[in-house]
């Protein structure tokens, strides 16, 4: 298949596909975080990416055989080894033999949450979590740097009042044109932001938490990038300061954690926070998750920026020099002129 828009439509639809797959097996935790990164902002970036690349792929100029039999032996390979895994659901199997059995049994009276999964991720296995969120960030700030390459030069008082007018011209146009889908969406937008906050801080008695609130609140903000423009968004959202929140986020989690160390209990023992156990766990819950959606929300909209400014700014500074050109072109022939005419006169 040629048409990358098709393989990105095809990819969203997996997604939601696993999403509904995922709630039939009552994995609701699991199904929230496929159908937002999966059938949500994955698609929304790719979109975005093909802008730079284009729709359709190039041809191939070699016949893929060796990797056609690289997949074939590692697919072969990964079917001879599910033969000797359990059979799915079986009792009798390892992963329900060791850890499950106490988390099912003792998370309410250690944690005090209804929500086992959160009560794993966010207590349990709050360490491996800590490490996601880091990867997330690393991730957000290598797309930054490399992305970021591309710089505008510094603008005059008159260039920025052009583009002001400019910006006010479209989004004039854009609302004649997208007139419904504008109104929708701004009806939409305090909606999708309050369910991401519901999200947010419900995630400790139902499905949710700062993963799954982060995408939903980044996907708020992207549906309104894409509606009003790129230069209306930049206006409204201050592109150092969500990158001050990303950090923010990783700091407020790994905080947490150096005051349970402070207090002498181990790293990220949310214990420690109060002289309650059970209070100290959902305070610490509490703050991680916080961290966990701020820093997704922060970086997923990085991206987001990144990618779809990339081609804005790279037409931008190509105008530009083109701009520079003709000047040059024509102070050329303006001092042509002068010193024909010089010649002229003294003949």
């Amino acid at each position: 298949m040629k048409d990358l828009f098709a393989v990105i439509m095809l990819s969203g639809i997996y997604g939601l596909l696993s999403a509904s797959f995922f709630v039939a097996m009552d994995a609701v935790d699991v199904a929230f975080t496929e159908a937002s990164v999966g059938a949500g902002i994955s698609t929304l970036l790719m979109l975005v990416a093909i802008t730079m690349t284009g729709r359709t792929e190039h041809p191939a100029r070699h016949k893929p055989a060796l990797a056609l039999a690289v997949v074939i032996v590692t697919g072969g390979l990964l079917l001879y080894g599910t033969l000797d895994m359990p059979y799915f659901g079986s009792a009798q199997a390892p992963v329900h033999q060791h850890v499950a059995p106490r988390y099912i049994n003792h998370s309410m009276q250690e944690i005090g949450v209804p929500n086992i999964v959160t009560s794993v991720l966010a207590s349990y296995r709050a360490f491996d979590t800590f490490g996601e969120v880091v990867v997330i960030f690393t991730a957000g700030m290598g797309v930054l740097a490399l992305l970021s390459v591309v710089r505008l030069p510094k603008k005059t008082v008159g260039d920025i009042a052009r583009d002001t007018a400019e910006i006010d011209s479209l989004n004039a146009s854009m609302h004649e044109q997208h007139l419904i889908l504008r109104i929708v969406s701004k009806m939409l937008l305090p909606f999708i932001m309050l369910f991401a906050l519901y999200v947010q801080f419900h995630g400790d008695f139902g499905p949710g938490g700062g993963f799954q609130a982060g995408m939903i609140f980044a996907a708020a903000i992207i549906l309104y990038t894409m509606l009003f423009g790129m230069n209306t968004a930049r206006r409204v959202i201050n592109q150092s300061f969500i990158q001050f929140l990303a950090a923010t986020g990783v700091l407020l989690y790994g905080s947490v954690g150096l005051v349970s160390l402070f207090n002498g209990k181990n790293f990220l023992d949310y214990s420690a926070l109060s002289t309650d156990p059970i209070a100290g766990q959902h305070l610490g819950i509490l703050l991680i998750e916080l961290g966990v959606g701020i820093t997704v929300t922060s970086v997923m909209v990085i991206i987001f920026f990144n990618f779809a400014g990339r081609g804005e700014n790279s037409q931008a500074i190509e105008n530009n020099s083109v701009e520079n050109n003709s000047i040059e072109n024509t102070s050329v022939k303006n001092s042509d002129m002068q010193n024909n005419l010089r010649k002229n006169n003294k003949t």
